[in-house]
């Protein structure tokens, strides 16, 4: 990392609105539900599939989690509309409640699941840190019951409960995306050795594979891409058991290796009018993004953005990836 990059992202919080968006705009498909469609038809086209996130959890009122659900439900609506195809939605769970009332969190997913069976969609439990861990993955069993092949989950191997978790979600037919996991947390839960995390993923997903779940498999660590394709040819799945999934803007050329070789890849698309601290969160998270950019400013070819991994944080561990 240079000193351009540490002290562009140092100083991101002081710069004006503009400039951040600039900064972030390979990685936020803009304010409006109308943009990320938008470059959701562009990733169609491309042959890539997407799921959609409304930037904005941590709500501080039950109203605000009403009002989320609500819009979710609206995007569901906007999908079917558009009819596009193999287009799903990711949902954080504070961005319901889940911090103030769980009942009301776990009503208002039931609710929405409700309207993604009416539209025939799917809904995508994003994972949080590990504080919101245990209520997650029981929201997440207990809707997987009430409207399967609904809903899926997220894993992060930083967590040194995941081995676990993967015995007991695939009991039964579970969809899970498998990320390192980025959130600052205390040793006691998360691994903090880069090639732990590494193996641990490797390890999920190697059980994962056995116990047939599906997976998308969410990094852009290259060697984790490697390791996924030798254990899919080790269990000998066809293209249509698994996917591989990647942030907007982020590793746009492995991203084409991985279609041009056949293989189904999601990219994760966020928007919303809370785009500004998902843009501080990401350019911090890896500093060489607005590095880049910067660069950019001075020459017209677009600047080439490096990889991270694939999970949102409150608290973004520098060289997560």
């Amino acid at each position: 990392m240079s000193l351009l990059d540490r002290v562009v992202s140092l100083t991101l919080p002081a710069l004006p609105k503009p400039m951040v968006r600039f900064f972030s705009r390979r990685y936020i498909a803009g304010p409006t539900a109308e943009d990320a469609l938008r470059v959701v038809g562009e990733l169609s086209r491309q042959g890539a599939m997407s799921t959609l996130d409304i930037l904005g959890e941590f709500i501080t009122s039950t109203a605000d989690a009403r009002r989320s659900a609500e819009a979710y439900a609206d995007l569901l609506r906007r999908v079917a509309d558009e009819r596009l195809p193999d287009t799903h939605v990711s949902v954080k769970l504070t961005a319901l409640g889940l911090l103030l009332d769980r009942e009301l969190c776990l009503e208002l997913m039931r609710r929405l699941l409700e309207r993604t069976t009416e539209t025939d969609n799917f809904v995508r439990i994003d994972m949080e840190d590990s504080a919101c861990t245990s209520d997650t993955l029981g929201i997440y069993e207990t809707l997987r019951n009430e409207f399967p092949g609904r809903v899926g989950l997220v894993l992060q191997s930083t967590l040194r409960r995941t081995l676990d978790d993967v015995e007991r979600l695939t009991r039964e037919p579970a969809n899970v995306r498998l990320c390192k996991g980025i959130y600052v947390e205390p040793r006691t839960v998360a691994y903090t050795d880069p090639e732990i995390i590494r193996r641990n993923f490797v390890l999920a997903l190697d059980r994962l594979f056995q116990r047939r779940a599906y997976v998308g498999i969410a990094t852009h660590d290259e060697l984790l891409i490697w390791e996924a394709l030798r254990l899919i040819r080790q269990h000998s799945l066809r293209p249509h058991q698994y996917e591989f999934q990647m942030l907007l803007g982020v590793e746009e050329e492995l991203r084409h290796i991985l279609l041009a070789d056949g293989h189904r890849l999601r990219v994760y698309v966020p928007f919303g009018e809370n785009w500004h601290k998902y843009s501080i969160r990401r350019l911090r998270e890896n500093p060489r993004i607005a590095g880049y950019a910067f660069k950019a400013i001075f020459r017209k070819r677009p600047a080439r953005v490096a990889g991270t991994d694939f999970s949102l944080s409150r608290e973004p561990k520098e060289g997560a990836d």
